[in-house]
């Protein structure tokens, strides 16, 4: 008779372990009861119709950098449309390097009375955040704001510990107030999104949420231990998280961008570490409840962010790094449905070698504002009118 290599005294506790992880696991992956299928907020405004020639470029330049900081990454914009003072926030990752101690993040307001980009100031760093927290966290990296219905600013951040990105947690950053000068930068730490029963690792953030009908929001993110796969976690109009959902069965895409057609057809577009070099699509008819794989688009892009924006019932834009440029080009389509897209137009083209990479895109003073990183040292911006084709001009 063969021996066990499991001494049978031992055997129960193996079993009790085993069946431990397997149930966090299906309570980790269950749907959030009476969260999901919330309506999506439909558009309130439009912008002309127009086809992609209709794009006119107004103003571009760089969002000027914290001292002593030759790197930066990862820019997300949004828009405040009840702010007198301010139409757009931008929030970046800077320091001497991705990945490093000193990397804090920093925001950028876009002056209306000025018309330029205000001096830079820095939110969070990771010995404040750690402080919070009541623990260590080695690095900091990927902002990503939301403006509640109380008018108060949400910060979601990613923290490392010891393992780099793939051992991620998302921090939660809020506005004490909405009645605080938001020049002044003063955000308190929530504490870390309760995303998974392993320590809450693992989990990213990069793209801006979509708003909910009821005020609230869904926040997409992505799982990278081992295996790369999107999810969505949904807030309520306040800020406060009510569940985790994964989306699809795919397992080498990550950084889905969410956009909705109506309240309750919704779109993820996906960075691909497939060897396709496609933009990846899942598609939910109900409100996010239930999401289909779908075929990959036409739209090339290589291991590289892209950003989605609804602008009207009838246009749809992204802005991507194409497979056959790699990060050195940085081009916009525009789309009717989400499914069938215009023809690139470029925003930037740079020599062999170069990067402008991680787009992020918003409406605001009815223009079309795109934040991106150049060559890792800085965060350029454009700012785009819309006009009928036939008006256009070269």
């Amino acid at each position: 008779m063969q021996k066990s290599w499991l001494p049978a005294s031992l055997m129960p506790m193996l079993c009790f372990v085993i069946w431990l992880v397997v149930a966090l696991q299906m309570l980790m992956n269950a749907e959030p009861h009476n969260v999901i299928g919330r309506p999506a907020k439909t558009l309130s405004t439009s912008t002309p119709e127009h086809s992609p020639s209709g794009w006119v470029l107004e103003a571009q330049g760089q969002v000027p950098q914290p001292p002593l900081t030759p790197a930066a990454h990862a820019s997300n914009l949004v828009a405040l449309p009840n702010n007198p003072q301010f139409s757009l926030a931008v929030f970046w990752f800077a320091g001497s390097k991705e990945a490093q101690p000193d990397v804090r993040i920093a925001m950028s307001l876009w002056s209306r009375q000025q018309q330029t980009w205000t001096k830079p100031v820095w939110v969070v760093d990771r010995l404040s955040a750690g402080r919070s927290l009541g623990k260590g966290i080695l690095h900091i990296g990927n902002p990503v704001a939301w403006l509640d219905q109380e008018q108060r600013l949400h910060l979601f951040v990613v923290g490392t510990g010891l393992g780099g990105w793939a051992a991620s947690r998302v921090l939660h950053l809020r506005q004490p107030s909405a009645d605080i000068d938001l020049s002044q930068a003063q955000f308190e730490v929530m504490g870390q999104l309760p995303l998974g029963w392993l320590w809450n690792l693992s989990h990213l953030v990069r793209h801006a949420p979509l708003p909910l009908a009821d005020g609230g929001m869904v926040l997409p993110l992505h799982f990278e231990l081992g295996r790369h796969y999107p999810v969505f976690a949904w807030f309520s109009p306040s800020g406060e998280f009510q569940g985790l959902k994964r989306l699809s069965n795919l397992k080498r895409v990550l950084q889905p961008a969410v956009v909705a057609q109506d309240a309750s057809h919704w779109q993820a577009y996906m960075r691909s570490l497939s060897p396709h070099d496609k933009v990846s699509l899942i598609t939910s008819s109900d409100a996010g409840v239930h999401w289909s794989e779908r075929q990959e688009l036409s739209l090339s892009n290589q291991d590289s962010a892209v950003a989605v924006l609804k602008l009207s019932q009838s246009n749809t834009v992204m802005a991507r790094n194409p497979y056959e440029r790699g990060r050195s080009l940085l081009v916009m389509n525009d789309s009717v449905d989400g499914l069938q897209w215009s023809a690139p137009q470029t925003l930037v083209d740079g020599l062999p070698q170069t990067e402008y990479s991680y787009p992020s895109m918003s409406w605001a003073d009815d223009r079309l504002w795109v934040s991106y990183t150049g060559m890792r040292q800085g965060i350029a911006w454009q700012r785009w009118r819309a006009e009928p084709a036939a008006k256009a001009k070269p």
